[in-house]
């Protein structure tokens, strides 16, 4: 199929109603000038409703194809909390200009530009629904019918008093069921879960999936309704935090505003430098206890056999520990009251595990090798070992969380680098006290 044919049937999908999120996957096969005469020959809202499905590079690479007049015309369309997202993207003389070309939705988009992008205010929509307290059910479905067209989303209504103050909020079912001339005060739910428009947009993914809403309102400091964050963005928000702990995780970084395949090696090498760095530190010292007990290990020969599989299990279990712990914090199953019980739990379950798989090397050493105090200190090593691993994979992420850092970046490099070093010195110390019976 040409270009020509591509695109011809891309317009034929537009047009007999194809979903966005399928045009999209086939406006990637364009090349850049089919891409821009696509979208200069869909409507305005067409072209919005399939870049809000796309990437965040790739929504900037088509917009940068398209006349600044014909952006602003785009952005028209969309929820004024993606718009602002996009403007806010673009170099500050570029997205000025755009949004003069906006005209009576550039100060909506303008305040919401002022929020961290990664706060409530940051990824909320000022498209609310809200009507005053005192007006009845009747008058308050006839104003719905008006202000619906024109509005992102309609989960639930928002009572507030002549100060715009969140005083409760009706889902639709509320009042569509109640009596036509019953004040909206009457029937409302007083009881509002509301965010702070400073909050960082992942305590508001949390509590949203807490408590199964749709749609969570953000308010002032006078409880004063801002905005509503939906549920479409709490989606997202999880997403992008996700993927920043496991590159968090792994001891990487992700080049922000640029496509994976786009961004340059030596940014990518850039990024990952840094904790390999850490690791090639960590590297030499665990080599440095290696040789700190040369004389040992000249000695008893067989120990060096066994330092892959205690290295290996000290690993494993402390990347399970941190992951575990990191996990728990970024989802809300741990509380800050909970965090030393959850420590002490990890410390049994390290316990525990280091019981079994000492065992199991213990036994397998003596079989092996034919040496039961052999087998008797591999396995004290490797219990020690894994109970070390196990509470300092839990404690070092708990213990950067406590001072405000992110505990996640502390999970890979940092937890690895500390856990080869103590099982080391484990190990080569339990065979130095056991040297003058092994040899």
């Amino acid at each position: 199929m040409t270009e020509k044919e591509k695109l011809q049937y891309i317009l034929n999908q537009v047009e007999e109603g194809a979903h966005p999120s399928d045009l999209v996957e086939m406006i990637e096969e364009l090349d850049e000038e089919q891409q821009r005469e696509l979208f200069y020959r869909i409507s305005n809202e067409e072209a919005a409703l399939i870049i809000q499905e796309m990437d965040d590079f790739d929504q900037l690479s088509v917009l940068q194809l398209l006349t600044k007049e014909k952006v602003a015309a785009i952005l028209k369309e969309m929820a004024k909390d993606d718009a602002a997202d996009l403007i806010a993207d673009f170099p500050e003389e570029e997205a000025g200009e755009i949004l003069s070309l906006i005209e009576e939705e550039a100060d909506d988009i303008r305040g919401l530009l002022k929020y961290p992008e990664d706060s409530a205010g940051g990824i909320m929509t000022t498209d609310v629904i809200a009507l005053p307290e005192d007006i009845s059910a009747d008058e308050a479905i006839n104003r719905l019918r008006e202000i619906a067209p024109e509005a992102e989303s309609i989960y639930y209504v928002y009572v507030v008093d002549p100060e715009t103050r969140l005083e409760g909020v009706l889902s639709l079912r509320d009042l569509i069921a109640a009596s036509g001339s019953t004040p909206l005060k009457e029937i409302m739910r007083e009881n509002v879960i509301s965010v702070p428009v400073e909050m960082d947009q992942e305590e508001v993914a949390r509590l949203v999936s807490r408590y199964d809403l749709l749609a969570v309102p953000v308010v002032d400091e006078k409880t004063r309704i801002l905005g509503i964050v939906t549920v479409d963005d709490i989606l997202d928000v999880m997403e992008e935090e996700a993927t920043e702990d496991i590159y968090r995780l792994t001891g990487t970084g992700e080049v922000k505003g640029v496509d994976i395949f786009e961004a340059s090696t030596l940014e990518h090498a850039r990024r990952r430098m840094p904790w390999l760095i850490i690791s090639i530190m960590g590297g030499l010292l665990s080599g440095s206890v290696i040789g700190a007990f040369e004389s040992t290990l000249e000695a008893i020969v067989m120990l060096a056999i066994f330092i892959p599989v205690i290295m290996d299990m000290g690993g494993n279990v402390g990347t399970q520990s941190s992951t575990l712990f990191v996990r728990g914090l970024a989802t809300g199953g741990i509380a800050p009251s909970d965090r030393w019980r959850y420590f002490l739990r990890e410390a049994k379950v390290g316990f525990t595990i280091g019981v079994m798989n000492g065992t199991l090397v213990m036994l397998a050493a003596m079989v092996w090798k034919g040496n039961p105090l052999l087998g008797v200190v591999v396995g004290i090593a490797m219990f020690c070992t894994i109970v070390l691993a196990a509470t300092i994979g839990t404690l070092i992420p708990m213990i950067f969380n406590h001072f405000g850092f992110d505990p996640a970046i502390t999970a890979g490099p940092f937890v690895t680098t500390i856990k080869d070093v103590t099982g080391l010195l484990v190990y080569f110390g339990i065979a130095t006290l056991f040297l003058s019976y092994l040899i």
